[in-house]
């Protein structure tokens, strides 16, 4: 075993109570603990970066057992994907002191990951921390499923999320003629046509919206606002939503729309909800007469996307053609209210927690 000299403690973050909405930054905790042992087959990692996901309300709300992740409970530690170096190694393995890896074992300071579980991190991306961003699934969804087309009418809802913050862009890049997006504020809005060239933005009917007159109103002000938006429907519907959102959408649908479906932030992070469920009013009859399709994306079944994509995303970071919005939050300490102001729609892009 290789290693290089290590700490005498570690910090990594718990879950100390299970919430009883959202969760609240008390319900985590910052834990002090030894660092884990160096053990054959391992790698031991310095963690340099992890991701904040909406996906971790889900996972610790006692909620889980339907998904493919477990679930956690009161004193497990948080986990997630991760950046880090490696600092302890099995003598000759595929991996050294020093590698950059990435792996799923974030929310913690120091790591101890089997050498299958990690993957050297891409030199092809100029920043270790875009190796984080949830682009591969934009990017999946839209060459796989939605197939984007040269003339496309693109609508992404949720747009100034991980996933919807590059969406927008990859749709461009790949010929669509207009994109719309959604988004929760004007103060977004504003950034996703100035910063991320979405060409309209709509905050009507948004996934925190209730509005006078309950969920319905909502959604009949978002579907004002589509159709206002793009007048003669649209073509593909990358959704992140759910919802409302997802309602209108499929009412807009042009002959031959294809309906992509990533996330379901309306269920994910509605106070009132379990986190594992998102309803939606789904008019059939406008699938099957426009001759739409509806279908949902998951990395594992299209397990070629993510190597073609991070070719791509570097070459488009290096050449100035795509962006990359993150919002960056440092130290450990601060995960617990990042992870809060998350799910409350607070945040913008992709957020990394980076430690020292």
């Amino acid at each position: 075993m290789t290693t290089t000299v290590l700490p005498r403690t570690s910090r990594e973050v718990r879950l100390a109570a299970m919430p009883r909405a959202l969760p609240e930054p008390a319900d985590l905790t910052v834990a002090e603990t030894a660092p884990p042992a160096p053990a054959p087959g391992h790698v031991l990692v310095r963690n340099r970066h992890f991701q904040v996901f909406g996906g971790l309300r889900t996972l610790i709300g006692g909620v889980a057992e339907d998904t493919p992740v477990p679930g956690l409970r009161p004193g497990d530690a948080l986990f997630g994907p991760a950046v880090g170096e490696v600092v302890a190694a099995p003598d000759g393995g595929p991996l050294r002191p020093g590698d950059l890896v990435t792996h799923l074992l974030g929310w913690r300071e120091y790591a101890l990951v089997p050498v299958a579980e990690c993957v050297p991190a891409d030199p092809a991306l100029p920043d270790p921390a875009a190796h984080l961003t949830s682009g591969s699934a934009a990017y999946g969804a839209l060459t796989r499923l939605a197939r984007v087309r040269a003339g496309d009418v693109v609508l992404v809802t949720g747009a100034a999320g991980g996933v919807g913050s590059l969406a927008g862009q990859i749709a461009k890049l790949l010929g669509a003629a207009r994109v719309i997006g959604t988004t929760g504020t004007p103060g977004k809005a504003a950034r996703l046509t100035a910063e991320l060239g979405y060409d309209t933005v709509l905050t009507a009917g948004s996934w925190r919206e209730r509005g006078t007159g309950g969920a319905d109103a909502g959604h009949r002000a978002f579907a004002a606002q589509l159709a206002e938006a793009a007048p003669d429907g649209i073509d593909v519907l990358l959704d992140n939503v759910g919802g409302g959102q997802l309602t209108a959408a499929v009412d807009a649908a042009r002959p031959g729309a294809r309906l992509a479906l990533v996330g379901a932030l309306s269920g994910q992070f509605d106070p009132e909800g379990t986190g594992n469920t998102a309803p939606a009013r789904i008019d059939t009859f406008r699938l099957l007469f426009q001759g739409a399709c509806l279908l949902g994306y998951t990395g594992r079944d299209h397990p070629d996307v993510e190597a073609e994509w991070t070719g791509r995303f570097g070459a488009w970071l290096r050449s100035g053609e795509i962006r990359l919005p993150l919002t960056r939050v440092a130290g450990i300490e601060r995960a617990p209210r990042a992870l809060w102001e998350l799910t409350r729609g607070e945040t913008f892009g992709t957020v990394v927690v980076d430690l020292p």
